[in-house]
């Protein structure tokens, strides 16, 4: 190691690991009224963002998680026009979002406008879609949102949270489920951010159960990997009112913008739980 590099490690208390990257400098910081956000050069990833010490995204893998949170819901709707994001504010799931042309709106609704200003600094890659007049970006409560929108409003709500602690607790609750249920369209459909399916299965397991209290009754939790992540792998859960999970295959497979990450095969085979997370989560 070189004297002008450093390691930068994030303890996984839950999971028993933990992760480093080698890091050249602070790029910057701030403290927001909600969140101490950090941004750090790196030897290898790009930037990295850390929201109270924990990973969210750095340039190198974002892709997997911002592909896997939207497309496949959007492919799985008949025809999503209004989606929702909740969090989200590096605006990357934002900007997946929008490359579906079907899409008329796409708000985005996160509580702390630093992270978005410094995704726009520092990742402005992700930020393509800022500007397109589809888009709102909206700095507020994202409870308090949902449980004014109008029911039976809205296509797609997608959950892009971090974890379930701190600002984005109560995003994992019956209460904050009841909302989405009520503004989601019979055939609508929420997407939330699900941790690890490794070593994060009871909580899948407790989110999913609330989401039933809340009403919805049918769920798919997707993996995908996520080196940044605790384990290496994550996943996307989502909740129907009602129907199945058959996504639009020949959409899928004729879709008219580039992906890293996201196709059909990929998403065929998201669908196949692995046997242990399938007699766990009861598919």
């Amino acid at each position: 190691m070189t004297t002008d590099t450093t390691w930068h490690y994030e303890n996984f208390e839950r999971a028993g690991s933990a992760i480093g990257y080698r890091i050249t400098r602070k790029l910057d910081e701030v403290q927001s009224p909600f969140q101490f956000i950090e941004i750090y050069e790196s030897t290898d990833w790009g930037n990295l963002m850390l929201i109270d010490g924990a990973m969210m995204l750095t340039t190198r893998d974002n892709f997997l998680y911002h592909e896997m949170m939207s497309h496949p819901a959007l492919f799985t709707h008949a025809n999503p026009k209004n989606v929702v994001i909740i969090g989200g504010g590096d605006c990357g799931t934002l900007r997946e979002v929008l490359k579906h042309k079907g899409v008329e709106k796409a708000v985005q609704c996160d509580i702390d406008e630093q992270v978005t200003r410094m995704a726009e600094k520092w990742f402005p890659e992700l930020c393509d879609s800022n500007n397109d007049p589809r888009a709102e970006l909206l700095f507020d409560d994202g409870i308090a949102y949902m449980a004014n929108c109008a029911p039976g409003s809205v296509d797609i709500v997608i959950v892009d949270s971090t974890d379930p602690v701190g600002p984005a607790e109560g995003l994992f609750n019956k209460a904050f489920y009841e909302s989405c249920f009520k503004a989601l369209k019979d055939d609508g459909i929420l997407v939330q951010q699900s941790e690890s399916p490794l070593v994060l299965l009871d909580l899948i397991k407790e989110m999913r159960g609330e989401m039933g209290k809340a009403g919805f009754t049918t769920f798919k939790t997707l993996p995908f990997p996520q080196p940044c992540y605790p384990t290496g792998w994550w996943s996307a859960t989502l909740a129907r009112k009602a129907g199945g999970f058959t996504f639009r295959e020949a959409d899928a497979r004729a879709k008219l913008f580039d992906s890293k990450y996201y196709s059909a095969d990929i998403h065929q085979g998201a669908l196949v739980a692995p046997p242990f997370v399938a007699a766990a989560l009861g598919e």
